[in-house]
């Protein structure tokens, strides 16, 4: 892999002079979904697929940047001097964005860069192929220029862009899970403090099967900013009845003693899943480490059921790539990952039972939908490194 992207550096920037290779993962969050603006827990992994990077620094200010996955597109170039988001400069704002934070937190970059990406993230997937630009770019910017930040200041940094470069209100879910990413480990992220412990995903005998619907949807204007104000609402109603600093500090009991200070329905439906969904992610983690894989996956199908009823991101192409999982022989659990709106799903899948599952569920879903899902058997990786 090296060797191809030094060979496509060298071919798009005239030499390789310089020039090193990156690597930052993909993250899927097994369960705790819209719970990291909520102040609840998480509990993603790093994948061993993501993005790769070439850069090397210039002797200028200059910064030109070329994707792989959009080779269309050619050598898009900006500078170090005029770091402000723009619609015509595409996915390179996230590269710059990553930069112009650096700066707002007090880092000179001295010099502009040459990068060349490739990733092997479905683009608009849900497996977070935004953050691990972010973080594979802060990996570079720390690597050339010697900045003293801990992978951790990476995911802060990278969650910092986005937010205020990029204007995606997102957690730190994702840009933390992959900075921090470690083989065959999942990550148990209290978004409240940012406390976490690494909790071993011993799979003998399955694997993790993500299932792409390939229905692409925009974050920043999709539904997610009025969920978030929602639940934020429905918080500011519960303060006046109990004493809490977020909905992930309520138990699913002390929820419903309190709900019915929630003056509307539906945001008393999108904060119980708040509750319900980081109970379930500490409820998960409890059946990891005490071995019961086959709990683990009933409480992925209750995720999705509340994310389905009560969250209401689904839709019909996440509904029936996990509804149609549920029905073959060895899917242990099944659920849909990210923000929803389309994306993916993550399901625990018996060796013995990979084939069928892919066949059975593309086909249903080609019929149903009147387009293809992609298919990718993963395994959990490391965070971001030089190759």
């Amino acid at each position: 892999m090296k060797e191809t992207l030094l060979k496509a550096f060298g071919e798009v920037y005239g030499d390789t002079e310089g020039a090193k290779v990156f690597f930052a993962p993909g993250r899927v969050n097994l369960i705790g979904e819209h719970t990291d603006y909520n102040g609840g827990h998480v509990f993603p992994c790093a994948l061993t697929i993501g993005t790769y990077g070439v850069a090397r620094v210039r002797k200028d200010r200059k910064l030109r940047f070329h994707s792989m996955n959009f080779g269309h597109l050619g050598i898009i170039e900006s500078g170090l001097d005029d770091l402000k988001p723009a619609k015509e400069a595409g996915w390179t704002n996230y590269p710059k964005g990553v930069m112009w934070a650096f700066e707002e937190k007090g880092y000179q970059i001295p010099f502009g860069l040459d990068i060349l990406l490739n990733g092997n993230i479905p683009n608009g997937s849900g497996l977070s192929s935004s953050a691990s630009v972010e973080v594979l770019t802060g990996y570079i910017l720390k690597e050339f220029f010697g900045f003293d930040v801990s992978n951790q200041d990476l995911a802060l940094i990278g969650q910092f862009s986005e937010n205020n470069f990029n204007g995606v209100n997102c957690g730190i879910m994702d840009q933390f899970a992959i900075a921090m990413g470690k083989k065959d480990h999942a990550i148990f992220l209290d978004t409240a403090d940012l406390s976490y412990t690494y909790a071993p995903v011993k799979l003998e005998g399955i694997k993790l099967v993500i299932a792409s619907s390939n229905k692409k949807r925009g974050l920043g204007d999709s539904k997610y900013n009025e969920r978030r104000s929602e639940c934020e609402m429905a918080l500011a109603e519960l303060k006046k009845v109990v004493e809490i600093n977020s909905l992930g500090d309520l138990t699913e009991e002390q929820f419903e003693e309190n709900k019915s200070a929630i003056k509307d329905i539906v945001r008393a439906k999108r904060a119980k899943h708040a509750v319900y969904e980081n109970q379930r992610t500490i409820k998960a983690v409890k059946a990891l480490e005490a071995n019961d894989i086959a709990q683990f996956g009933q409480l992925m199908n209750e995720s999705h059921i509340s994310l389905r009823d009560d969250y209401e991101v689904t839709g019909v192409e996440l509904d029936t790539l996990v509804e149609e999982a549920w029905k073959i022989d060895g899917v242990v659990g099944s659920r849909m990952t990210g923000a929803g709106f389309g994306g993916c799903t993550v399901s625990l899948v018996k060796d013995e039972a990979i084939d069928a599952f892919i066949n059975k569920v593309g086909e249903v879903y080609r019929r149903k939908i009147g387009y293809k899902a992609d298919f990718y058997v993963v395994e959990v990786g490391n965070g971001p490194c030089v190759l």
